[in-house]
């Protein structure tokens, strides 16, 4: 009798499996062919020398190993003085931005979840409103409101400022209009460029990049916080209250590390769209002034589609893939579950004890 049970159960296991690959196989396929292929494509045109005519896979284009990726990173020329560049560029960007855009889209969050704010849906809407709205007409606005006459230099004007030339200021913010540093910074290089640039922060220009990424993107963010916040049960906030802890320790020490999954997705979708920060700068300056808006998106695309170095672009692409996937598992590393350590463990052990000793 069990034994005719369990044939019985494996025997809808595995129809149960072939019915889970059956309602799958469409988007395996799907997924396949429009996603793993051309990425495998693309994987064989950065060790090729393809020129962007014919096929690919022609007996014409000839396998180069590691040349491409050798003249970005080792090859001493423009191509990887651009690299160097633009790694910098967008090396400030995600410093910068994402910190910035998980902690206001947090304290937006935070404003809108209270129950004593009105018209709360509001306010959920006007934050959320940049987000879905077009990358391009948002870039189009920000060149209008930081040109030199924009409203942002009227604005400062008002104050007394004299605004910068924004979108033609080469200069790096953290120069502090140095137009140059310490021999040893100036001399010393990395990937083409000095550290006396790369320790210059971003440019002007590339400021007005960050204000909008923060500006547009904290919105959405905003919504997954709010999500995790209406998740927290109000019985752990009681209770933190009734031991006395005041608001910002009932944050710190209750809510936040409540919200570690939903603040590693944040980030993790920061991280992402920072490094791949491409539209904007295509439909802006194009990584003018001086390539100080250059980033490794646009220089991919610059080298495929106007240079013609489809390899080189490739590999570009490629690299930013090996840079995002390691910043992600480091992340996930740091905000890695950890054991509490017996020190501190030990004053809640003392406390237990005590409680059972009275009873």
């Amino acid at each position: 009798m069990s034994t005719a049970t369990g044939r019985s159960r494996r025997g809808i296991r595995r129809g149960e499996t072939a019915s889970g690959w059956l309602f799958t196989a469409p988007m395996l396929i799907l997924l396949g062919l429009f996603l793993v292929v051309p990425v495998l494509m693309a994987l064989w045109v950065s060790v090729s020398d393809w020129g962007g005519r014919g096929s690919p896979f022609s007996g014409s284009v000839s396998f180069v190993g590691l040349k491409n990726y050798a003249a970005l990173l080792l090859g001493g020329g423009l191509a990887e003085q651009d690299f160097g560049i633009s790694l910098k560029n967008n090396a400030w960007y995600v410093i910068l931005v994402v910190p910035c855009q998980t902690a206001l889209s947090l304290l937006l969050a935070v404003l809108v979840n209270r129950q004593i704010l009105k018209g709360r849906g509001v306010f959920r809407t006007a934050f959320y409103f940049p987000s879905v709205t077009s990358s391009v007409a948002i870039t189009v606005l920000f060149l209008f409101l930081f040109s030199t006459t924009g409203a942002v230099n009227a604005a400062l004007g008002w104050l007394g400022i004299n605004g910068p030339n924004w979108l033609n200021d080469p200069n790096g913010i953290f120069h502090f209009g140095a137009t140059s540093g310490p021999a040893a910074l100036e001399q010393g290089t990395v990937l083409g460029v000095s550290i006396w640039d790369w320790i210059g922060g971003p440019s002007v220009a590339m400021c007005v990049y960050i204000i909008m990424a923060i500006f547009t993107t904290s919105g959405t963010f905003m919504l997954l916080f709010l999500a995790a916040l209406q998740n927290i049960s109000g019985e752990v906030q009681e209770a933190a209250q009734v031991d006395g802890a005041n608001g910002w320790q009932r944050f710190w020490r209750v809510t936040l590390p409540q919200l570690r999954p939903t603040l590693f997705t944040v980030l993790t979708l920061g991280l992402i769209g920072c490094w791949q920060i491409f539209d904007q700068i295509y439909t802006g300056t194009r990584g003018q002034p001086a390539k100080t808006t250059l980033t490794p998106a646009y220089q991919s695309y610059q080298a495929s589609f106007i240079n013609q170095e489809w390899g080189q672009g490739a590999a570009i692409a490629f690299i930013l893939f090996v840079i995002i996937i390691v910043f992600t598992l480091i992340q996930r590393w740091v905000l890695r579950e950890r054991k509490v350590s017996r020190r501190r463990m030990r004053p809640y052990l003392q406390a237990a004890e005590r409680a059972g000793g009275a009873r």
